[in-house]
Formats: structure tokens, sequence, C-alpha cells
């Protein structure tokens, strides 16, 4: 084996994949992520024995930082070629969906227009330095959703491509800009061709997007984002965002202590305003993304399903990888058993199973609530008769 024992603290290597993958995103390589592992080494070596310490690369700070960046690149291949311990086959599980299964899910409507029983409107945008990613779904007050529409900014007019290879990207449309104001420049294009407009639903009738969450994790833009959201026009409906990988070994939301000002909802806070001087919105990705696969799975019909625009199938293909890039594995710590999301394979894109879990997390943030005819239903109270005729009794008596 390459590792006989691995880490303990898995949310310093969860914040490590996150910088990697981030670097990886930008073309800037692992230079974020080993600053990071230097700088925390003496706690993220705990409990790990690897068998051959010189093995590493000259990007790499030590031979197990090479050992996991193998297995973020690709968790199967790792185990099968450096541990000799082949995971086994995996099927899609119960409230996982497939890419056939999306594909699956067109209802008729056409693209853009928002079904009836809309009760929300809600976009995310997923801020990369090539391009936007955006969607916006409709919900009903059960969380029946409907994707509306999605894309990105700069639009690629393609119907396959990934983040690597895309032709359009926001330092192309604004060539002399640097970074920052290259992606101010494409947020303030897409807001005004999403939230700037009229949308209307199948009766005709005009309706609005609520609330747009703007991811602000990516270190480079996050500045850019708070600002953005802060100066724009469309102030009062955008929001800053931060996904958490909430893991078992995690402090879980429902066990956060409310601060004055702060605003507490199903596995998302958020404080009140600080020096940036806008409210931002943290959230457990873990749990929303198991949310929105078990929208996916629920039939088409029954609350709580999530649809899809068009009738074609077909055209939805590279949303469809994009929701199912990743896979979850049941994990237990903390006395409690959550799912953790990963990536099948190191470079997938996921951009829009983010923009889809943001979405979700907007319609929560404006009161959309899951009510399924699957849930337990709260016991009535058995009450005899003699029970009814003390109560009535006691009502009648005088208050002492």
């Amino acid at each position: 084996r390459m590792v006989y024992s691995f880490p303990s603290d898995e949310q310093l290597w969860a914040r490590y994949a996150e910088l990697r993958a981030d670097g990886l995103r930008a073309d800037r390589g692992l230079a974020d992520a080993t600053a990071f592992y230097v700088a925390n080494r003496d706690r993220m070596d705990v409990g790990a024995n690897v068998a051959w310490p010189e093995r590493f690369n000259p990007d790499e700070a030590s031979a197990l930082q090479h050992a996991m960046n193998l297995r973020l690149q690709d968790e199967q291949a790792f185990f099968a070629e450096y541990q000799n311990e082949p995971m086994p086959e995996r099927a899609a599980e119960a409230g996982e969906a497939t890419v056939e299964l999306v594909m699956s899910r067109p209802n008729g409507i056409v693209r853009g227009v928002v079904p009836a029983e809309c009760a929300k409107l809600t976009m995310f945008v997923d801020v990369q330095q090539k391009a936007l990613y955006w969607l916006v779904a409709s919900w009903s007050e059960d969380f029946t959703g409907h994707v509306v529409d999605y894309g990105t900014e700069p639009e690629q007019g393609l119907k396959w491509f990934t983040l690597r290879d895309v032709r359009r990207t926001l330092a192309g449309e604004l060539p002399r800009a640097g970074v920052e104001a290259a992606i101010r420049a494409g947020l303030e294009r897409l807001v005004a061709r999403t939230i700037g407009r009229e949308w209307h639903d199948e009766r005709g009738a005009s309706v609005r997007i609520s609330r747009c969450l703007v991811d602000a994790n990516w270190g480079m833009s996050t500045e850019v984002v708070y600002g953005f959201c802060r100066r724009s026009e469309f102030a009062s409906l955008l929001t800053p965002s931060h996904g958490r990988y909430v893991g078992a070994s995690s402090v879980p939301f429902r066990e956060y202590r409310k601060k004055p000002g702060e605003r507490l909802g199903l596995n998302w806070s958020s404080p009140s305003p600080g020096p940036r001087a806008i409210r931002h919105v943290n959230f457990d990705t873990n749990f929303w993304k198991s949310f929105v696969h078990a929208r996916l799975s629920v039939e088409v019909g029954d609350p709580g399903c999530l649809t899809l625009f068009g009738r074609n199938g077909e055209d939805h293909r590279l949303l469809a990888e994009h929701l199912t890039a990743e896979y979850r594995v049941r994990t237990q710590g903390r006395g409690r058993e959550v799912d953790e999301w990963r990536l099948r394979a190191d470079g997938l894109d996921n951009h829009w199973l983010d923009c889809l879990v943001g979405s979700a997390v907007g319609a929560s943030i404006e009161g959309v609530v899951l009510t399924s005819a699957h849930a337990p239903r709260k016991k009535r109270e058995r009450v005899s008769m003699s029970d009814l005729q003390r109560r009535a009794r006691e009502r009648r008596s005088p208050m002492s």
C-alpha cells in the first residue's frame, strides 16, 4: 500500500481539497493548496502512515500530500492501483440521480417559461475565472421545482463544452481588464439579462426573480462578489454565498447558537451584515446536494419532484453530466450519519450542480418548505369521553 493509515483531521483536508480544486480550475496549480498544507502540516499529518516518505513531486511538500492528491484526482483508481484495495463497483443509490434519470425529467414547458403554480423564482451564479455558470429555477410552496433556464456568461453556443476548453471567456469579453474587472463586468451583463428582465408564467403573468445567490467562495473573486452585490441596482435580491463542506465530523448547522441579528434556516445561516456591509449566507453543501438529488428521484407529478424545461431529454445531457458529477458516501461521526459528496473523477464539471443547489437554498431563504406526502404524520392524541368531560368542567371552573 502507498498509505497504511490516513490522516485524522478530515476538516483540514476538506479545506485542502477546496483550495486544490480552486487552483486547478484557475490554472494556478497546487501552489495555494501546498501553502495551506505546509502551514497546517503538524495537524494534517496526525494519524497518517505512508510507506515511502520520499515519494512526492517538486510542487508537493510530502509523500502524504502526494498520496492525498492522487486520491482526490480519482479515488477509485487510487484504491485499485496504489492501495491494492479495489473499491466495489457502485450503482447509484436510492435518492441519487443518474444521467438517464435527469434526462427523463423534461415536462414540456417552453424554455424560459415559469410553471403556473410557481411561488418563488430563484437563481444562483457559480463564479469561475473563465466563465460564470448560472441557473434559474421555480419552486412551489411544497418545494416542487422546475429548471426554467440555465447557461453561462458569456454564452458558448454549443451543446457540449467543458470549463477547460470554453471558447468565449470573461477575459475575452474585456481584453484589457484584469481578472476582477472581467468577473464584475460578467456579473453586470448576466444580472441585467436575468434579474433585470420580466419572466412570464404559462398564463402570461409577469414573474420576477426573488432571490439570487452568488458564489463568493473563490478567494480571487470574494471581494468582487461582495462589492457587486452591495452596489448593484438589484442589491436587495443579491446575496453572496459560501457553500460549506459539513462532514460527519463537523458541527452541523442545527447545533449553531443563533447570534444577534442572525437568520437560521434549513442547514443554512445568514449572519448580520459585518464589515462588508451586506448580509451573506452560509450553507451545508453535503445536505443540499442530497436534497436536490432526492427531488430528482421523486416521480414527476408527485409533490417535491424536480423537472426540466422542454421535451427532449438529450438537450439536457450536459446539464445531466454536471448534476451527476459527484457521488455520495455515507459516513459516521459525532454520533450521526451523513452524506458526503465527492467528485467521481478529478476535472469533471459540476458547476450546474452547484447552481441547482444554490437555487434550492435561495428558495428555502424565501420561505419555501418541503411537505412530502410520504413524511410521517403526527399521531393524534387518543382522548376518552371521561377526559373530554373533565376538560369541560375545568374550563367552566372559575380561575383561582
